[in-house]
């Protein structure tokens, strides 16, 4: 066996911590605007309507998933820098490309749609990432570092929020500098410092970064990637096949885990301005504070599911986080009898509250003249009523909604942290960049789904349709749990290398 020297040691997580920074600019690339790009796409594009909303939410997903495999698939045979540098670049030029959305007189809903979906191809990063730690991290290391990469992404949901919630104090209209052509507004300034970002980053990927490899025991071999950086290390060659009924269940539910919490974060501004009658700045600062507060106990979740998993394993933890958002989603559900408030067409921003129930409403020409409220502004406020169900059903309290948020934001990252470690586990110690691509696309075929999902469920049903099937989604997922439940281990322990 090669024993690690210190020097290897600390360069080895050196560039471990490199691709902390990397997952979690990730991130942020994405939940940076995923609060205000309903206002933002209304502002621009009057043509957009809610189910377009949905394609925009997706298509940053839509670049992720055919960009992940092809990425993954570089990184088995080239230096891991390549395709981190490239992701990265191409990134940075969506960000800046966003930011100029509203210049084109016509079709400004597409630009943003090409913006989002070139963020997600940068992103596609994420399998280079995930495949790197999983090669230089022993078992025993794994899932402490899995734990750490999901933080990462975690804090990089917490901040984006948080940062987008700062900028709104620039207000809509901002600053204008003419002889570029830019708006530096609530809506622009945060892409822009994700891009700032971005070009750090790759600064420090070439300053920083160097290509490492151990097996399960930590014994460091050479990487077929290396480029030369590890030649005086063992080279060595995994025996045994992949389980991939393992493999396959694990991308299933790694693809419910992150269709459910797709849903939950792409319908959060349309259902807390047609619950609440939030204006759309209300909607963007109060979810954004919402939401990274979520983002604070998903980041403590996972430094406590590092030491829990010591004692009753993964997978009886991954069991209980899908239990966990079951019971989330369970309770966003309409139970009560007030209903919401009516945004009626013909007069702008009168909100009517009413009581009544669902059964004996009237048709909405029937009721009474309605006037003007003397404080009533441009811009329409309360649940459209375009949407058939908002005269129907009940309205979802706050403390249901804020209670949701706090189960969803228990459940997901223990399942998604769990669900990464078990996958690295499974494949043991072979290259791993063409698995992760194809795990990370499954992530993101679920961000396509659940954002057009929900925007036409949601739209066309109502909250009722759209939470059930997700429980029932759920539901589906926690049996193919427990059918898979004993082929969920360790490529090491399955071949007898390693104790469990």
């Amino acid at each position: 066996d090669v024993v690690e020297t210190q020097e290897h040691y600390k360069s080895r997580w050196r560039s471990i911590w490199i691709m902390y920074l990397t997952m979690f600019l990730s991130s942020v690339g994405f939940s940076i605007v995923i609060m205000s790009v309903w206002p933002y796409l209304q502002k621009i594009d009057p043509t957009a309507d809610a189910s377009f909303l949905g394609w925009i939410i997706a298509s940053y997903s839509i670049g992720q998933m055919v960009a992940s495999p092809l990425f993954g698939l570089w990184s088995n045979y080239r230096p891991r820098r390549e395709p981190l540098v490239i992701s990265t670049a191409i990134s940075v030029a969506a960000n800046c490309l966003y930011a100029y959305v509203h210049v084109p007189h016509s079709h400004n809903k597409y630009y943003m749609l090409t913006a989002r979906a070139l963020v997600g191809f940068g992103a596609g990063n994420v399998a280079v990432v995930r495949s790197y730690i999983a090669g230089a991290t022993s078992l025993t290391e794994r899932t402490s570092a899995m734990a750490n990469t999901s933080a990462c992404q975690a804090v990089g949901f917490i901040l984006g929020p948080v940062f987008q919630t700062c900028f709104t104090l620039i207000g809509e209209e901002g600053v204008t500098w003419k002889f570029l052509c830019l708006q530096l507004n609530m809506y622009t300034t945060p892409v822009l410092f994700g891009a700032l970002l971005g070009v750090i980053n790759i600064i420090l990927i070439f300053a920083i970064f160097r290509e490492h490899r151990v097996d399960d025991m930590g014994r460091q071999y050479k990487s077929i990637n290396s480029d030369g950086e590890g030649s005086d290390v063992l080279d060595q060659n995994a025996e045994g096949s992949i389980d991939h009924v393992a493999v396959v269940a694990l991308n299933i539910l790694f693809f419910v885990i992150l269709f459910v919490f797709a849903v939950f974060e792409t319908i959060a501004t349309p259902l807390t301005m047609d619950m609440y009658s939030w204006t759309r700045k209300e909607a963007v600062f109060y979810n954004g504070i919402i939401l990274s507060v979520i983002g604070i106990e998903s980041v403590i979740v996972f430094m406590v599911v590092k030491t829990l998993s010591k004692k009753t394993g993964e997978r009886a933890i991954l069991h209980a986080g899908l239990l966990i958002v079951l019971v989330g989603f369970f309770i966003l559900l309409p139970w009560g009898k007030k209903l919401p408030n009516i945004q009626w067409q013909e007069i702008k921003n009168n909100c009517i509250p009413r009581t009544a129930p669902s059964e004996m409403l009237a048709p909405f020409w029937s009721l009474p003249e309605l006037q003007l409220p003397s404080n009533h502004t441009a811009e329409p406020v309360g649940c459209p009523v375009t949407q058939s169900w908002c005269l129907n059903t009940p309205m979802i309290y706050l403390a249901q909604y804020i209670s949701s948020d706090v189960l969803i934001g228990l459940g997901y990252p223990v399942c998604n942290v769990m669900s990464y470690t078990l996958y690295s586990k499974v494949l043991g110690p072979k290259p791993q960049g063409v698995y992760m691509g194809w795990l990370t696309a499954s992530g993101s075929g679920a961000r396509i789904l659940g954002p057009v999902f929900v925007s036409q469920i949601y739209t066309h049903l109502g909250p009722r349709w759209a939470f059930s099937l997700i429980c029932g989604v759920v539901v589906v997922s926690l049996l193919l749990l427990e059918i898979v439940y004993k082929r969920l281990i360790a490529f090491s322990v399955r071949y007898g290398r390693m104790q469990k």
